[in-house]
């Protein structure tokens, strides 16, 4: 589990730890003073007396490169809002494995629909249900029937 802490808090953590052991404070003590492990403050130690303090450096944290850059994150967002029947799909309707088609034959890489999902979190894209309306709904027209209809139609507690 990693401790918690950015990388330089727990860079610094190391390098005091080293200090302490310097100044003759025993494994232990500098462990419980720094609130870690004994066997951690043996291999701060055993690598700065191996390799020296710039082993006790902190390094990036890469974690695996992304599939697609910031461009290809830009143009897809560009492609995703052709639309999806321009991409040859029936409906006009993204889901997630349709963009992960699209990203797959546009951009050569696989991505499971999750994947997919965190990339559109990135562009800003928000998860959306489709409002099932006809076409053809004349809002004015359903506004006068909901004014002018409804309240003589609508049982009143007076008639029941």
């Amino acid at each position: 589990m990693r401790p918690e802490g950015n990388q330089k808090t727990l860079e610094q953590r190391r390098y005091h730890a080293v200090e302490l052991l310097e100044q003759g404070i025993g494994t232990n003590e500098v462990a419980q003073r720094l609130g870690v492990t004994s066997g951690a403050v043996s291999q701060w130690k055993a690598t700065y007396q191996q390799y020296g303090k710039a082993a006790l450096a902190a390094t990036p944290n890469t974690g695996r490169p992304p599939g697609l850059t910031a461009t290809q994150k830009q143009r897809l967002l560009r492609l995703l809002l052709r639309g999806p029947r321009r991409f040859g799909f029936a409906t006009e309707l993204w889901t997630l494995e349709r963009i992960g088609k699209v990203i797959r034959s546009r951009f050569g890489i696989d991505y499971d629909p999750s994947t997919v999902w965190h990339i559109l979190r990135d562009l800003g894209w928000s998860c959306q249900k489709p409002q099932c309306r006809a076409r053809e709904r004349d809002e004015q027209a359903i506004a006068a029937w909901r004014k002018q209809d409804w309240p003589r139609i609508k049982k009143s507690p007076e008639t029941r």
